[in-house]
């Protein structure tokens, strides 16, 4: 079931210190989701791959690999979305301005990880490619160098899903507008790049859906 579903009165950006030094640095991850897909047309949160709709999978895919510490942003369309989440394990957060952009969600999800996060994997919900697969490799690859940021490498740039560790979060409140995390990996001082070329794919208009059922990926067709 939805784990929680709370409006933020937003408290401060989360404080304190995680897991013992013998445990790994604990990972939260948070799933951008609050867009109102004006591009699309519809909510394309509801598009379908692989039999499930597209917020479905992104979820899915995120609680492999962070289980119970996930925390998925909606806003536009929430009443719509959030009942796609009811079984999962993930929390759900609603962003009252996400008309805002990017940047508001990020604030959002940061204000609601717990104090004992150590770090955080930003991802959004239409990157329909995406698999647990590419999300395990750049975890694992975080995990070698807990104390820089790991970043998706595609398309000759950086960019989500990106993992940055506690150190950076007060970098991620300080976002606004329509502003993602990916300016916080433009020299970065300590980075590991990790080359996830589904990361590359995402669905904004119908088109893009058509170029993705061109291409030979999943099925996918849009819900009614």
């Amino acid at each position: 079931m939805i784990g929680d579903v709370r409006d933020p009165a937003v408290n401060s950006p989360v404080s304190g210190r995680g897991s013992a030094a013998s445990e790994p640095p604990a990972l939260h991850a948070v799933v951008l989701a609050a867009g109102a897909s004006t591009r699309f047309g519809s909510p394309k949160q509801l598009v379908r791959l692989r039999g499930r709709p597209l917020l479905h999978s992104a979820v899915a895919s995120a609680v492999e690999v962070a289980g119970h510490c996930v925390t998925v942003v909606l806003g536009a369309n929430a009443a719509t979305l959030a009942p796609l989440l009811r079984h999962s394990p993930a929390s759900v957060v609603i962003n009252r301005d996400w008309p805002e952009g990017m940047a508001s969600s990020i604030r959002v999800g940061l204000a609601h990880l717990p104090g004992s996060a150590e770090a955080v994997l930003l991802l959004l919900a239409d990157q329909a490619a995406l698999t647990s697969e590419d999300l395990k490799r750049l975890v694992s690859a975080w995990r070698r160098e807990p104390q820089s940021i790991a970043a998706a490498q595609y398309d000759a740039g950086l960019g989500v899903p990106a993992i940055f560790p506690r150190a950076h979060f007060a970098a991620l409140t300080q976002l606004r507008g329509d502003q993602g995390a990916r300016v916080l990996l433009r020299g970065a001082a300590h980075l590991v790049r990790v080359p996830l070329p589904n990361a590359a794919i995402d669905i904004d208009t119908p088109e893009d859906l058509l170029r993705l059922n061109a291409g030979g990926s999943p099925d996918a067709a849009a819900n009614d």
